[in-house]
């Protein structure tokens, strides 16, 4: 099965040129717009938001987006190893044994992104090769992986998803396909796999089947940041807010929280809200971080700036110390 090329700068809005800002920004705009939680049409909402989740996991790592841009126009050229022909011939797998491919669908990433960025070496791989039996031609079946994109919210909440597995010989044609209802535990982490016994390949002269692991991506969302069982959220503040104190409306997963600011709050604070971060492994539940960000007017009125000159010859105050 032929590769379809993802223009990843397309799909965010951007040029080639676009700056590490810029992507962000884009990738936060759209993000915004379909995430599923809030798209008009939930559906077309989900898949939009996993096109876009894909092209910021590579526009928005230095190292992936340097190899994106390497492809170029020839993208098709690049050797099988690093995932030209050998993986476009077999879309979504990235190896074949004894004849029989592996394509998958459901997993929120597309045939080029695993070819080209899949999370093993080869996309979809394996785990070592199939080693016979002393003495004996029986050889085990090799184990299978593949990455699954993961939100928040099914983070915090757990999950059903449907996954499927295609079989083609070395012919293209089908051997089978199996359908799976995949759950996803409330507290997943970036790296776990998920384990399906017995469903990778087959063995041979009687050995035993692989397994099929699902390695968990976390879903890039566009207000938080993750750090373990913590999410941290950017929280802008005007200069006289910061000074004077507010209560500020903050997002999280459980729906909008009211945060009050303490009056003298720096740039760069961290304001905690207990237990509103994603499950950890006792039960129990991370915390949420809004990190203060001091916004300045960036073209203040006349009034405005009369009213700024005014405090700046009545303030006592001296940011840098002689």
């Amino acid at each position: 099965m032929a590769l379809k090329f993802k223009d990843y700068y397309k799909t965010l809005g951007v040029e080639r040129t676009a700056t590490p800002d810029d992507i962000k920004q884009a990738f936060r705009k759209l993000a915004r717009i379909h995430h599923p939680d809030v798209a008009k049409n939930k559906a077309a909402g989900e898949a939009k938001f996993k096109e876009i989740n894909e092209a910021y996991e590579v526009l928005g790592d230095s190292e992936k987006r340097r190899r994106y841009d390497e492809l170029g126009a020839n993208w098709q050229d690049v050797p099988g190893d690093q995932g030209g022909q050998g993986a476009r011939s077999r879309g979504r797998a990235a190896w074949s044994q004894g004849g029989t491919s592996f394509e998958f669908g459901g997993t929120g990433f597309s045939d080029f992104f695993e070819s080209f960025f899949g999370g093993s070496r080869d996309g979809f791989g394996s785990f070592g090769e199939p080693a016979p039996h002393e003495g004996d031609f029986v050889f085990p079946g090799r184990d299978v992986e593949a990455d699954i994109l993961v939100t928040l919210e099914e983070a915090l909440r757990g999950s059903l998803r449907k996954v499927t597995l295609r079989r083609t010989g070395v012919d293209g044609g089908i051997e089978r396909t199996d359908t799976y209802q995949v759950r996803i535990p409330p507290g997943v982490r970036e790296g776990q796999r998920i384990r399906l016994a017995g469903q990778g390949g087959a063995g041979s002269g009687g050995g035993q089947t692989g397994d099929l692991y699902l390695r968990v991506r976390l879903a890039r969302h566009p207000d938080f940041n993750v750090q373990a069982a913590d999410l941290f959220f950017d929280l802008d503040l005007a200069p006289w807010e910061a000074a004077l104190g507010v209560k500020a409306k903050v997002p999280t997963l459980d729906g909008a929280a009211a945060l009050r600011v303490p009056p003298g709050t720096a740039a760069g604070s961290k304001l905690r809200l207990r237990g509103l971060g994603l499950p950890r492994e006792d039960g129990s539940r991370g915390d949420l971080y809004a990190v203060v960000r001091i916004q300045v007017p960036p073209s203040p009125s006349a009034e405005e700036r009369a009213l700024w000159e005014k405090l700046a010859r009545a303030s006592t105050f001296k940011p840098r110390k002689t």
